[in-house]
């Protein structure tokens, strides 16, 4: 880390009443939690969201080549 990441950590830490890990910690949740509803929740209208239920309720296809991967025993159960 260079000495001015460094410096500015201690002034804001300080500014903030905080020891620099509480403030870096602090200051890394709050960008997690900024982070994470992106990538794990997401908005559908009305007509989206009738065409991703109708996808849900379409019978899988049929993928044969999947189906007979899945059927022989994996590294796991035949060794390595």
């Amino acid at each position: 880390m260079s000495v001015s990441a460094k410096n500015t950590l201690r002034m804001a830490a300080t500014a903030s009443g905080r020891k620099i890990a509480e403030f870096v910690l602090e200051s890394a949740m709050e960008r997690a939690k900024e982070t994470l509803p992106d990538r794990q929740l997401f908005g559908l209208n009305a007509k989206q969201w009738a065409a991703f239920q109708a996808a849900l309720d379409k019978p899988p296809r049929d993928v044969s080549r999947l189906a007979r991967v899945l059927r022989k025993p994996g590294v796991f159960e035949t060794g390595f």
